[in-house]
């Protein structure tokens, strides 16, 4: 709508006031309305649309601004560098909207980021571009000369376009003296012209008279047509048939049956006889469609059905029946039937649904806009009203944003990883009874978003793996499931770095990124690194990418690949894999008599570690051999009283084995001197010494070295008191260790002694008449791979010799080391023991080894 000022300054407050009341109604009614005229050029201005919806300059093409029109059709467009809406193809209103009062084009308008819909209607202006019409260029009618003044002989009126004042019509007569022009209003379907006889005719005078008749619009500027009115003036008939109403007006429902009974005609004849009969006709003046869809039974008049009438198509028919009788010349009645369509509930609803936002994120919020659905019906009144649901229950929902439109929202959080899609069905259903139904489905699938991190089957894995592996080789393969998809879902692996013994993770293992396969890049060594604890991190492909980790506890299992180390006598120390010592035994010595020890240690564990002596080689005598050495303790002892006949130097050949399989061997060499008494220690005295020597190591500080020259009882006493005091020793070692390991946590990754000095320390050897037990120390190093303190084993042994005359010292259990293999991580010592002045009694003592 637009105004333009005429008149005064007194004016303008008054055309002020009026604009902000039309802004106002346009602001309230929920949308903006334009106004065009049609068969307006291109680039014609119809509005500054996005001035008018609130919308700045710079957001239209970020934004995604843009106009659709249903139906696909381009008649408008924006232009995005000033936001004006204009014409961008023609419009013909008679095309769009045939000749309907009302010719509006519905517009929606679509900003993204964030999603806006508008609905903005532009009426199209009829303008007059049309010019009346006739169906025929002439018309020829005839009348009897007989016929009264005032006869009236209806006429084919014009056709116009146009709606309005544009397709208003007024006819005019050429000017005579016989007929004059008469308009004749029908029904809610404009006005005819009829033609009134003004001045009696002659036939003999005026056979053939031509009027020509005008046709005039009421458009600026107007528009005519005309017809040539060719009337034939007939001599016979004086009355003419006359039907019972000049008009009648009918109704009847679309779709009925063929021959169907629409009405029959009544007319009648003031003539006689022949003049009397009459035949019905449809005029000349019918359109085609009229025949098409109406037969008329000339004799009774019955006008009946002749095909499928849709309401859609016409709403309304004009039916001309022209009524003559037999007479010579005949006559003719007029009359006009106005048949009105009533609709039927015949038309189903039209669903159409625009796809906006497919596939949508899993994320999406809630309120997103999917899809714009438009819905249409044929039919009009109630059985064009239509109402759209969803089935079946869906994530979503329909939001009515314009009469028949719609927008389908999401209404609920979306998860790809349970549902992957949904296939939604819009049914439309109008008002009609019964009512029709229809619908439309649309495909919603839901766009992955990496939501989900790969996960592993478990926490944590044990892996066994032998030592002295080959490079590069397989350990173990780990896999993380992602229930995303796509890029999401592509794992990629890698280790997690960390510091292990001073040197880096990744020189011990490594990781394939693609298959998880955890490869050893060097031989494992058990005595160096008995579990290496191994981090690796699962990472997927996304953006941002998720990930979790798995630890592996590798175990390194021994394999027998150290041989025994000999202990050198006195210092304790490694000595290596064969020794060499020299004895002085008393001939006097009986049996039973400890000669010496032979002390050795295995840095491999459990039965790779457990070793057993035997002579290897034995001086000459053959079965006279007064020596033996203890299968588990390694002692030499005398096997009988010496005599005269013994060499006085004998060399001993002692095999120390491990149980390994293949076994390894280590040896040592005693060279034994048999001497007079006097010349040298008793046994007892140097066994006591070699027992206290060794406790004193093992316990790093303890009581001092024996002399030579105690008494059996005292012997017994500092054994006793020395046992005492290791176990003693080792129980508090055992709880200081306990507190430390727990409090001390990652800091155990410190200090590690390392080398083969430490790994053979010295071992407490512990020797009686009855036997000896030996606790050693077979470890000292830590292995710096974080897992914890070293490990400490003990192997005690029975003696295998007879016991000695000493009973006041009672071994009641023997004591043996737990098979590595069998329960890895523990250890059982239970200590008994029963000498006649002390009692020491330790019993499940559980040591955790990690």
């Amino acid at each position: 709508m637009f105004l333009s000022p005429a008149g005064g300054p007194g004016s303008q407050p008054l055309l002020l006031w009026l604009l902000l009341l039309f802004a106002a109604w346009q602001a309230g009614s929920g949308q903006l309305r334009y106004s065009v005229p049609e068969e307006a050029k291109h680039g014609t201005f119809v509005g500054r649309i996005a001035q008018d919806l609130g919308l700045q300059l710079a957001e239209l093409v970020p934004r995604l601004f843009r106009v659709a029109s249903r139906g696909g059709a381009d008649l408008l467009e924006v232009n995005l560098q000033n936001g004006i809406l204009f014409v961008n193809s023609r419009m013909d209103r008679e095309e769009l909207c045939g000749r309907s009062a009302e010719c509006s084009v519905h517009l929606e308008v679509l900003v993204e980021r964030p999603l806006q819909v508008f609905h903005v209607e532009v009426e199209v202006r009829d303008i007059n571009d049309n010019a009346p019409v006739f169906s025929a260029k002439e018309q020829k009618l005839t009348i009897f000369e007989s016929r009264p003044l005032g006869t009236r002989i209806p006429l084919e009126g014009a056709w116009d376009a146009d709606v309005g004042e544009n397709g208003r019509l007024t006819y005019n007569l050429v000017s005579n003296e016989f007929f004059v022009l008469d308009v004749t209003s029908k029904k809610d379907k404009g006005k005819f012209p009829v033609l009134i006889l003004h001045k009696v005719l002659d036939r003999e005078e005026t056979p053939e008279l031509k009027l020509l008749l005008t046709a005039t619009d009421g458009g600026k500027p107007e528009f005519t047509g005309s017809v040539l009115l060719l009337i034939a003036v007939l001599d016979a008939n004086d009355n003419a048939p006359t039907c019972d109403s000049p008009v009648y007006e009918v109704k009847m429902l679309e779709n009925a049956a063929n021959h169907t009974l629409l009405m029959q005609l009544n007319a009648s004849d003031a003539d006689e006889g022949i003049n009397k009969e009459m035949v019905f006709s449809f005029s000349s003046l019918v359109l085609p469609i009229v025949r098409e869809k109406f037969l008329i039974n000339e004799r009774t008049g019955e006008i009946k059905v002749n095909n499928v009438i849709d309401f859609e198509e016409y709403s309304s028919f004009e039916i001309h029946v022209d009524v003559t009788d037999k007479g010579n010349p005949p006559m003719v009645g007029h009359c006009t039937i106005l048949v009105e369509i009533l609709d039927e509930n015949d038309s189903s609803p039209e669903v159409l649904i625009k796809s906006l936002s497919i596939p949508v994120k899993e994320d999406a919020p809630l309120g997103t806009v999917i899809a714009l659905i438009s819905v249409s019906d044929r039919d009009s009144g109630p059985n064009g009203q239509v109402t759209c649901s969803l089935e079946p229950h869906v994530p979503f929902k329909l939001v009515s944003t314009y009469k028949n439109h719609y927008s389908l929202v999401l209404d609920s959080g979306l998860d790809r990883e349970s549902v992957s899609g949904y296939d939604v069905v819009v049914r439309a259903r109008d008002a009609g009874s019964p009512p029709r139904w229809a619908s439309a489905s649309v495909r919603v699938e839901v766009a992955d978003v990496n939501d989900n991190a790969p996960q592993f089957a478990q926490a944590e894995y044990t892996v066994f793996v032998k030592e002295n592996n080959a490079p590069g080789c397989h350990i173990f393969t780990v896999t993380a499931h992602d229930a995303d998809a796509q890029e999401n879902a592509r794992v990629s692996y890698s280790l997690v770095e960390r510091r292990v013994g001073g040197r880096a993770l990744s020189s011990y293992v490594s990781v394939h990124g693609e298959s998880g396969r955890v490869y050893a890049l060097q031989p494992l060594d058990h005595e160096e690194l008995e579990v290496l604890r191994v981090e690796v991190s699962a990472r997927d492909a996304g953006a941002p990418p998720l990930g979790s980790n798995v630890t592996l506890q590798v175990f390194v299992l021994d394999e027998n690949d150290n041989a025994p180390w000999l202990l050198a006598r006195g210092s304790g120390g490694p000595a290596g894999a064969a020794v060499a010592a020299s004895e002085l035994v008393p001939r006097s010595a009986g049996a039973g008599h400890v000669v010496t020890k032979v002390r050795a240690v295995d840095l491999d564990a459990g039965y790779n570690a457990w070793l057993w002596f035997e002579l290897q080689a034995a001086p000459a005598g053959g079965a006279r051999c007064p020596f033996r050495v203890g299968l588990y303790t390694g002692e030499i002892s005398t096997t009988r009283a010496l005599d005269e006949l013994d060499a006085p130097r004998q060399r001993l050949v002692v095999l120390v084995r491990d149980h390994g399989e293949p076994a390894l061997t280590a040896t040592a060499t005693v060279l034994v001197s048999l001497v007079d008494g006097g010349q040298a220690s008793p046994s007892w005295s140097r066994a006591s010494v070699a027992a206290g020597a060794s406790a004193s190591a093992s316990a790093s500080a303890s009581a001092g070295a024996l002399g030579g020259a105690s008494s059996l009882g005292d012997v017994n006493v500092y054994l006793g008191v020395a046992i005492c005091a290791v176990s003693s020793l080792l129980v508090l070692t055992l709880l200081v260790w306990a507190a430390a390991r727990w409090s001390s946590g990652a800091a155990s990754e410190g200090a590690c002694v390392s080398g083969p000095a430490a790994a053979a320390a010295a071992a407490l050897v512990c020797s009686s008449a009855v036997g000896s037990w030996s606790c050693s120390q077979r470890r000292r190093q830590r292995v710096c791979s974080g897992e914890g303190p070293p490990k400490a084993d003990l192997m005690a042994f029975s003696p295998s010799l007879p016991p000695c005359p000493m009973s006041d010292v009672n071994v009641a259990d023997q004591f043996a080391e737990l098979d590595h293999a069998g329960k890895v991580g523990y250890k059982v010592f239970t200590f008994k023991f029963f000498p006649n002045n002390f009692l020491c009694y330790f019993s499940n003592i559980y040591v955790t080894i990690f």
